[in-house]
């Protein structure tokens, strides 16, 4: 591996660049390493962006200008069609890594100076240009005038994951001001259409921060609606804080909002990926609601992490026979769906009550034929393959259901982070990548290698920092506040 991860477990300090094997060691190695003093790389840093890392009180902060042009990652039109014919769509080729120009804000948004972010899936969507170039997403949105029209560039700066300080606030905005710590939501919604005041996420017009707008989070500074935005939780660190908004809150509208499954203590849920992002979510989810969680991974690693947060049966994806062809045999569907409702039945004794479906193509038949009669399958996304096959009779005859959810309206997102801001739910995060090493990110997320969710340092000099309540995170403990981590990172 090229680029140096900055693994969570590592002790931090002042200096240089840390020591060790830069970037080969994998989660859960053998014992914990303590790797020498690791630092973001040198960057030449304007004043707004030296005060904020300094930790400058808001009248400095808002005494300083902001920067003309800063770093993101991003993406360029110019190479949308680099990978014409190309098995491998190595996103590490088409990411970028530079400077870009400020943009104008908006009456209605804030300027957030990105202490860390975090990778999604959506981002490797984006590297790849499938299953289309999201320039014209940016098009697109830039057709209704006004503000939008800044997001049609050349480039576009993506993620859709942030942790961050307020520099600035637009002339509009009464919540936030500047100083605050926040966290950003990556749903994107227009306050003014009407859809958007029953559920933020039926609204028309809502959008994917950093994938179908411009300015996303893998940067130094983004520009974000203020109904993007929650606290930080104190007791967490920048890149623990960052790693969260997407996918617990997708999480939770699927399995505990009034809109998705609505999981009852008891119930039996069987997720699907247990050990990414969204299923590391889904198992802490499903075991503070009572539930009893049934998880499928695909390796000895994976399967060791998510019990480490509670996942009550774990299932090897090489025991049931299940590879990310087998949705081309209806056959196979049937036998594997058999398998897997055997091994369900034997340790809960009954089928699963909700299946959280987000790998698609691959398991989506099996997921309709094993969930129980009557039972709910709840769908956010399908990274094997947006086009599903199986047979309907197991869905009508056996009245079971169907729920398409997206991402999580802000009242949702709020409550999946009061629940992280207690400690019931912790960050999901097990590795740390530089920003200048964010192609190793997402190729790492892209590969499947990794384990829960992949924090980025973009503005913090180092991991660990950013924690405010010490005494909190001393009660709620590091195996708690940390639990994917090799060891205990040093929080400053």
């Amino acid at each position: 591996m090229r680029g140096r991860r900055r693994h969570h477990s590592e002790v931090v300090g002042a200096g240089g660049r840390g020591g060790g094997n830069g970037g080969a060691r994998r989660f859960l190695d053998a014992a914990p390493v303590i790797a020498g003093p690791v630092t973001r790389k040198a960057t030449v840093m304007d004043p707004l962006s030296e005060a904020v890392i300094a930790g400058a009180p808001a009248a400095d902060l808002s005494r300083l200008a902001p920067p003309e042009r800063f770093v993101a990652a991003h993406l360029r039109a110019e190479d949308v069609g680099m990978f014409g014919g190309v098995v491998d769509k190595d996103v590490r080729k088409s990411l970028r890594v530079g400077e870009v120009a400020m943009p104008e804000l908006a009456p209605d948004e804030v300027l957030i100076a990105v202490m860390a972010s975090a990778v999604n899936y959506n981002t490797v969507w984006s590297a790849m240009f499938e299953p289309l170039p999201t320039f014209q997403f940016l098009r697109r949105f830039a057709r209704n005038g006004g503000w939008a029209a800044r997001h049609d560039l050349p480039y576009q700066v993506v993620g859709s994951d942030g942790a961050g300080v307020v520099v600035r606030v637009g002339s509009g905005v009464r919540r936030w001001k500047i100083g605050d710590h926040v966290v950003v939501s990556p749903v994107y919604v227009d306050d003014q259409e009407p859809a958007t005041h029953a559920d933020g996420m039926l609204g028309s017009e809502q959008l994917a921060w950093g994938f179908e707008t411009n300015f996303g989070g893998l940067a130094h500074y983004s520009v974000v609606r203020t109904s993007q935005l929650v606290p930080k939780p104190a007791h967490l660190t920048w890149e623990e804080a960052a790693c969260n908004p997407l996918c617990a809150g997708t999480a939770y509208r699927m399995l505990v909002g009034e809109r998705g499954a609505r999981m009852k203590q008891g119930d039996v849920v069987l997720v699907w990926g247990a050990a990414g992002g969204l299923g590391t979510y889904a198992v802490q989810f499903v075991r503070n609601g009572g539930g009893i969680a049934i998880g499928v991974v695909g390796s000895a690693e994976k399967a060791e992490a998510v019990r480490r947060l509670g996942c009550d049966v774990v299932i090897d994806r090489r025991e049931i026979g299940i590879d990310d062809h087998v949705a081309d045999d209806p056959a196979r569907v049937l036998e594997v769906g058999k398998r897997l409702g055997r091994i369900i039945r034997r340790e809960t004794g009954r089928d699963p009550d909700i299946v959280f479906e987000h790998v698609g193509r691959a398991t989506f038949g099996i997921s309709v034929f094993v969930v129980r009669r009557g039972g709910t399958v709840v769908t956010c996304g399908s990274s094997t393959g947006y086009r599903h096959e199986f047979d309907n009779r197991y869905l009508w005859m056996k009245l079971k259901r169907v729920i398409g959810s997206h991402a999580a309206n802000l009242h949702e997102q709020w409550e999946t982070n009061r629940l992280i801001a207690s400690g019931r739910i912790a960050p999901a995060l097990s590795d740390v990548y530089d920003l200048d090493d964010v192609g190793e990110a997402v190729r790492t997320v892209q590969t499947n290698q990794h384990i829960g969710k992949i924090g980025v340092l973009c503005l913090a000099p180092r991991a660990g920092l950013g924690v405010t309540d010490h005494e909190l995170r001393t009660r709620i403990g590091a195996d708690r506040v940390a639990p994917l981590a090799r060891a205990t990172v040093a929080a400053g």
